[in-house]
């Protein structure tokens, strides 16, 4: 059985990552101001399936596999740079709608589903911030292993998922609120593309 403390500090660690500004927060929350709550859940979800895979393509040793091929590990870079890339571009085209504070046509579950989920399975990051935060929880005398690699896996998923889900809700709130200046679509979509592009940047950068 996995420790209080050490739980604690996993929670806490965890926590630390999803308040941070990323690329997965500023899609959820640029779908959630933009085409309504619904649509930055769908996307959240997407999310959550990404991490899901992570945290099992971490337990596999795909991790591990990247690390040791270099040039592996920078392609997946610059792929998921490219893709952030062309999210934050396709963002910054859309309509701002500046009336309603919704971007033109809300985006369907499956479409908001898929961009959530490559958003995140395509940055190799996120792999790898699964492969080397999950064992550092991990103890022999605890118990079985797989087990307690199951459990932190899920709690990463579920509290990432919720975390998700709060930042649609008051990125929603926050761009209704905003609606009646008529500036809450253009200033979701400039933060959001803004983010996303970095977050490109960044990956291109080291993968260089």
């Amino acid at each position: 059985m996995i420790g209080s403390s050490d739980l604690s500090l996993f929670v806490a660690a965890l926590v630390a990552v999803y308040i941070l500004p990323g690329p997965d927060m500023a899609l959820v929350m640029s779908h959630a101001a933009a085409h309504g709550r619904r649509a930055g859940w769908v996307t959240a979800l997407g999310l959550a399936l990404a991490r899901t895979l992570h945290v099992a393509f971490a337990g596999l040793g795909l991790a591990a596999l990247l690390k040791a091929h270099p040039a592996w590990f920078a392609g997946a870079r610059w792929l998921g740079a490219g893709y952030l890339g062309w999210m934050a571009w396709s963002i910054l085209r859309s309509d701002p709608g500046l009336r309603s504070a919704s971007l033109a046509g809300p985006p369907g579950a499956r479409a908001a589903l898929r961009q959530g989920f490559l958003t995140n399975l395509l940055n190799p990051k996120a792999l790898m911030f699964c492969a080397v935060l999950l064992p550092q929880f991990i103890r022999v005398e605890a118990g079985q292993l797989a087990v307690q690699y199951l459990v932190l896996g899920a709690i990463l998923v579920v509290l990432g998922l919720a975390f998700d889900f709060a930042h649609a809700s008051a990125a929603r709130r926050i761009a209704v609120a905003w609606s009646g200046w008529g500036r809450g679509g253009a200033v979701a979509k400039w933060v959001a593309a803004t983010v996303l592009a970095l977050a490109a940047l960044r990956l291109a950068a080291f993968a260089g």
